[in-house]
């Protein structure tokens, strides 16, 4: 025989299976940190994308606020050009309209006067009578 006893034997075969039950647990630890690894640098490889996807849509926000301002700005420039110019022709409307009543005004005036002139002219071309005559002849 080999010179061991059964005991030492079935000892032996015991550590064996020890053995290798401490192996494979190693191995399957061994294999999950290996996972955990690969996930790792997948998260890393991710958390890279997503900064530079912040990066550019930072980028993007920044020129759209910069866009945004300025179009205000001109939008502001539109509603004063706009409210100038509503003033101005409110004051050209009134001021025509003064103006319609001030000719309106003139023109009834002027024909009260020839109205009045007309019937002067009138008067004045009628037929005097006898009567009236001789009053003022007489005098």
């Amino acid at each position: 025989m080999s010179g061991m006893t059964p005991r030492q034997e079935s000892g032996g075969a015991t550590l064996q299976v020890y053995n290798n039950e401490m192996i494979k647990c190693i191995d399957d630890l061994c294999n999950k940190r290996d996972d955990l690894n690969r996930q790792i640098e997948e998260d890393n490889e991710e958390k890279a994308r997503l900064h530079n996807d912040i990066r550019i849509l930072t980028d993007r926000l920044a020129k759209l606020n910069e866009e945004i301002a300025q179009r205000m700005s001109s939008r502001n420039e539109f509603d004063r050009t706009i409210a100038e110019a509503q003033a101005a022709y409110t004051r050209i409307m009134d001021t025509s309209q003064t103006l319609l009543h001030s000719v309106q005004s003139a023109a009834v005036e002027l024909k009260m006067k020839e109205t009045v002139a007309s019937s002067n002219e009138a008067m004045l071309r009628l037929p005097k009578t006898g009567p009236k005559r001789d009053l003022v002849a007489r005098k």
